[in-house]
Formats: C-alpha cells, sequence, structure tokens
C-alpha cells in the first residue's frame, strides 16, 4: 500500500500540470501560439540538459558495468511493443488502426518513468541516468518511424507535403537530436573519467534548465488538449476504452508476465516495467496530423491514457514489486 500511495502521489502531481496548462490556454492566460515555443524550448534546450546533467552526477561506470547492455534490452522492449501494438490493432476501427497502434508503440518514456522514479527513490536515484542511458534512442526511432504507421492514410498527400518540405535536413536532425547527442557527450565523459574538468558552473546551469522541461512539457500537454477539444469533433468513446484496457493494463501485465519469465537485474526490470506502464508519448498527434491522420482521436487516446494512469500506474507498480521487491 506504501508503493501505491507514493506512485498515485507523484502521477497525480504530473497530471495536475497538466491540468493547469489546460487552465492556462482556455484562461488566456498566455496565447495560443505560444505553445510551439515552447515545445521548442522543453525538447531541444530543456530536456537535453536535464539528461546531460542527470549523468554526469549520477551515473557510475564502475558500479555500472552492464551499462552497456541498456540499449540492447531496450531493442527486447521495442520488438515485445511492436507485436503487441500491431497485434492489437485487430480490435480497433478499421480507419484509425494506424493512429491506435501509433499511440500503443510510442510511449511516454522519458517523463512519466522520471517523475515516477524520483517520487519513489528520490530526485538522487541512480535509476535516473539508467532510464537515460536505456532509452537513448527512441526519440530518433520514433521521428524515424512514426511515418510507417499511416502507409495507408492520404499517402498521396502526406509524399507531397513531405517533397515540398525543406531537403532532409529536418528529418536528419530529428533522428540525431539533442537528447540524443547529450546521452552520448555525458556517457562518454563519464567513461573517460574527463567530467571532473567540467567548470561547476556549467553544471548548475544544466540542471536549472533541466528543471524546466517536465513541467513545460505536461504545461504544453495540457494546453494542447484544450486547444484540441475546442474543435469540437467527434468523441470516440469505446476506441479511447479499448485503448487504456490495451495501453494501461495489457502492456504492463504483458511485461511483468516475461520479466518474471526471465528474471534480469531489477534496474533493467524496474525500467523495462515503467516503459510498458507509461502513457503514450504526447508528440503523437503532432506526427499523425503531418501524416494525414487523424490528430483528434490521438489526443483523446492520450487523455484517457493519462487520466487512467492515476490508478493503473500505481496498480501495476504494486503487482511489480510482488515479484520484484525493492533492494
Amino acid at each position: 500500500m506504501h508503493i501505491f500511495n507514493i506512485t498515485l502521489q507523484s502521477v497525480s502531481a504530473l497530471l495536475a500540470i497538466g491540468v493547469l496548462g489546460f487552465w492556462i490556454i482556455k484562461r488566456h492566460i498566455i496565447p495560443d501560439d505560444i505553445l510551439r515555443f515552447l515545445a521548442i524550448l522543453a525538447i531541444d534546450i530543456a530536456l537535453p540538459c536535464v539528461v546531460f546533467s542527470n549523468i554526469i552526477t549520477r551515473f557510475s561506470p564502475s558500479s555500472s558495468a552492464d551499462w552497456w547492455q541498456y540499449p540492447l534490452w531496450w531493442l527486447i522492449f521495442e520488438a515485445v511493443a511492436l507485436v503487441l501494438s500491431l497485434g492489437a490493432m485487430v480490435i480497433s476501427e478499421k480507419t484509425t488502426r494506424g493512429e491506435f497502434a501509433l499511440s500503443l508503440f510510442f510511449q511516454n518514456g522519458i517523463f512519466f518513468p522520471l517523475i515516477v522514479l524520483g517520487g519513489i527513490f528520490g530526485p538522487s536515484t541512480p535509476y535516473i541516468p539508467i532510464l537515460f542511458i536505456f532509452i537513448a534512442f527512441h526519440p530518433s526511432l520514433f521521428f524515424s518511424t512514426n511515418h510507417l504507421f499511416f502507409r495507408g492514410i492520404r499517402r498521396k498527400q502526406a509524399e507531397e507535403a513531405s517533397e515540398a518540405a525543406p531537403g532532409s535536413s529536418m528529418k536528419l536532425g530529428k533522428i540525431i537530436n539533442p537528447v540524443l547527442l547529450a546521452t552520448l557527450v555525458s556517457a562518454t565523459i563519464k567513461l573517460t573519467g574527463t567530467e571532473t574538468h567540467l567548470p561547476t558552473f556549467l553544471l548548475s546551469v544544466f540542471q536549472i534548465l533541466g528543471g524546466m522541461s517536465l513541467p513545460l512539457l505536461m504545461l504544453i500537454l495540457g494546453g494542447s488538449l484544450y486547444m484540441d477539444f475546442q474543435n469540437k469533433g467527434p468523441i470516440h468513446v469505446m476506441e479511447m476504452v479499448k485503448f487504456v484496457i490495451v495501453k494501461n493494463f495489457l502492456f504492463p501485465l504483458v511485461f511483468i508476465t516475461l520479466l518474471v519469465l526471465t528474471r534480469p537485474a531489477y534496474p533493467i526490470a524496474l525500467i523495462m516495467f515503467l516503459q510498458s506502464a507509461v502513457p503514450p508519448i504526447t508528440g503523437i498527434p503532432i506526427q499523425t496530423a503531418r501524416q494525414g491522420g487523424n490528430a483528434s482521436i490521438t489526443n483523446q487516446f492520450i487523455l484517457a491514457s493519462f487520466i487512467f494512469s492515476i490508478i493503473s500506474v500505481p496498480l501495476m507498480f504494486s503487482l511489480f514489486t510482488r515479484y520484484f521487491p525493492m533492494p
């Protein structure tokens, strides 16, 4: 019950910031078009800072000799998640199966686990740099493959829009993104032992800027949801119910079963479980719209999954701790 309460409070705090963002945009306290600027600030500046500062200050190669295995476990996680996502398409509406599978496959792999780990183990937990190394290639995967879920949706329009875009440099910039670069640079510094040469004030700057990332992204999520629901499109209640059952409950149950059977080290089991239990990544509606898909229903999937995560994440975490007790 103690773990359930701590996890519940952590997830509730995260969602409360999202509600604040919803209210801010609804009351027009800030203009709607500023959300794009805030997204760039959060994703391209604040998030790489929090990754860099956490790996530099908390990652210990000597005590985590198997650090190189973390990306390999991530590949295993993605393979299982892909099978589950594609298999679950059969229960969704035919016209939005791409959106359904896309929202299942790409999880909110950084921010939700970040706040849960901090809430349960404290802000100085060594599991946070493990999370960043584990998830380092996730943004690159998202930006380079999300279009594959929409091969049958307005293909001609999407191809024309892509041809009209300014070259391929933007795509390369999304694949070799600031988060990946921050992870690789900071991990290299730690492995070579050169972190002692970094000025203290520089780390302080990274830590201060990184502290903005989580609240900014949740404010953006809340504001974006308000703007989307102003369109007054149809509410897909049954699709949301199906999505929550699969994403919030079936996914973590399957991964808990696999983890119990394979018995990896606790840090790996913990990170993989959290990846399976969290809601979708918040950038899905934007990418869906660019591919000519139904961005409205992906927003509904995200909203429903976020709301039910208040109960599902604590419940699933309590089940996880029965088989993997906290060290």
